[in-house]
Formats: structure tokens, C-alpha cells, sequence
């Protein structure tokens, strides 16, 4: 979750960046110096948009590192290091990728994920109450679940939907404004006028929520495929085992952090809107329902 939430954030953040960079040169005013340009604008907001998708991916793994304190195992230390190393490598050469880098952080809540600019350049880092609380088993298909995630692209392909979606943000932000700005200018003030600027803004940011929530809803989406691809990787009866043991972390404590403020094991409508993850019980049906089969 904390990978997906990362990756948002720094991509809103970037395209505020660029708004403040577009105001500044006055690139606003030439789509709009007589009247808006609409080709040119959809141009523009396309490539700015994957600008800040594709940053927010190339630096993906340094933000987490630095955010999450990972340490990343260059030389094991000691047993578990060295079984952590050694099960990443053994499914990414099942899974037919590069060996990702491997690194543990440190929070009391079992948790893990995967990022990276590619598949054979990525990170999987898992927590220290991950490796307290969850039989190794368990653990293994935690790690599977994650390096399905890398094989799957799915980081890649979250970054050119982002891409898209903030093409959508970009454009529409700029025509709402140019909106606002042409209703508040008088007869006798032709300028573009600070009210596009605000307006702009504002439209920026509540676009942005949307185009957020269809990121998670993707996220989501594709939590299922990678609990197939865990399975594949370890086995159906362990990757339910380890959601299962997540499910019993997330009922018996307090949740925190990612878990409270987006309700992992349930919660509002509003904040399964931004969850990352489906509902537990769900992705432990669907991997009950492929064993029958």
C-alpha cells in the first residue's frame, strides 16, 4: 500500500510543481493569449503529464528507501538475511526476472512491497513484524505475492495510466480556470488574470483526487493478480495462510498508519474509494474458489 501511496503522492506533487513552473514562464498565458488553443493544450498536457508520471516512477525505489528507512541486504548478516536473499532469488528466476534488490524496514505492522522503474531493476523490502509475526511459509508467499507484482509490470503500467490521468487533470484544470477567469474579467481587464491561476489550482487538486481514486481502483485490481501470481510461486494454501495472518494482525491491534487512514480490513465507502487493497476476505475467496476449480 505504502508503495501505491508513495507514488501518488509524489506524482500531485509534481504536477503542482509544474503548474508553479508553468505560472512562472508564462506558459499559461500563451495557450490562452487569444483564446484557448485546445490542440495545443491537449499536446502539452500530455507531456507534461507523463513527465511527472515517469518521474514519479524513475525515482520510486530512492523515495521508498529514504521514506521507509529500508536497508537494503548487501552482505546477509545472519540466517534470515540470508533466507530472505535466497527465496527472492529462487522466484525471480521462476518468475524469469532480474534479481531485485532485497531490504527489510522497520514497523511493528506485518507489511512488504515492490517498486522500481522495472522488472529487472526493482526493490522488495518487508518489515520486521512481518518476519516477527508470520511463519516463513507465510513469509515466502508474501515474497512471491510481491515479486509477481514486479514480473507483472505492474509498476510500469501504473505510471502510464498516471500518465493518462494526468494528461485529463492537466487539460481540464486549465480549461476550468480559463473558465473562471474569463467570467470574473471585466470589460476593461483583458489580462488571463490571477483567478485562472486559483482556479486552475483548485481544479487541479479536487481532479487529482479522481484521477487518484482510479489509480487505487486499478491497485486493486491488480492486488488479485498478484495473489494468483503468489500462489504460482509458492502455493495457493500459503498465500491464503499469509492473508489470513494478516487478517488476524489487522483484527486483534489497533490499526495504524495505512491501515487506519485507508481501512484495509474494511471501514467507509469513502475510504475503500482510496484503498489500495481490496478487503481481505475477498482476495482470500478468490484464492479458495481457484483451488476448487
Amino acid at each position: 500500500m505504502k508503495r501505491i501511496l508513495l507514488f501518488v503522492a509524489t506524482n500531485m506533487a509534481i504536477l503542482a510543481v509544474i503548474s508553479v513552473v508553468m505560472r512562472i514562464f508564462g506558459f499559461d498565458g500563451y495557450l490562452t493569449a487569444n483564446g484557448l488553443d485546445y490542440k495545443a493544450l491537449a499536446v502539452f498536457s500530455l507531456l507534461w503529464g507523463s513527465v511527472g508520471s515517469f518521474i514519479s516512477l524513475a525515482i520510486s525505489k530512492w523515495m521508498a528507501k529514504r521514506s521507509m528507512g529500508v536497508q537494503v541486504i548487501e552482505q546477509p548478516s545472519n540466517s534470515t538475511e540470508q533466507w530472505l536473499v535466497d527465496t527472492v532469488r529462487q522466484q525471480a528466476e521462476s518468475a524469469r526476472i532480474g534479481m531485485p534488490e532485497v531490504g527489510i524496514f522497520d514497523s511493528a505492522s506485518p507489511n512488504a512491497f515492490a517498486t522500481g522503474m522495472n522488472k529487472n531493476n526493482a526493490l522488495v523490502a518487508v518489515s520486521t513484524g512481518l518476519l516477527q509475526t508470520m511463519k516463513r511459509e507465510e513469509v515466502e508467499a508474501v515474497l512471491a505475492h510481491e515479486v509477481s507484482h514486479v514480473a507483472n509490470g505492474d509498476m510500469v503500467t501504473m505510471a502510464l495510466i498516471q500518465g493518462v490521468l494526468n494528461a485529463f487533470v492537466i487539460f481540464f484544470s486549465r480549461i476550468i480556470g480559463y473558465a473562471i477567469a474569463s467570467a470574473m474579467r471585466s470589460e476593461n481587464n483583458s489580462g488571463y488574470g490571477i483567478g485562472s491561476f486559483i482556479g486552475t489550482l483548485i481544479a487541479q487538486i479536487i481532479l487529482g483526487f479522481v484521477a487518484s481514486m482510479i489509480i487505487c481502483a486499478f491497485s486493486r485490481w491488480r492486488e488479485f493478480h498478484a495473489d494468483a501470481g503468489g500462489a504460482r510461486l509458492s502455493s495457493s494454501q500459503d498465500m491464503a495462510n499469509a492473508l489470513r495472518a494478516l487478517q488476524r494482525n489487522s483484527q486483534t491491534e489497533k490499526l495504524e498508519g495505512e491501515f487506519a487512514a485507508f481501512g484495509i480490513s474494511g471501514g467507509s465507502a469513502m475510504a475503500k474509494l482510496f484503498s489500495t487493497h481490496p478487503p481481505l476476505e475477498e482476495r482470500i475467496a478468490r484464492l479458495e474458489n481457484s483451488q476448487a476449480l
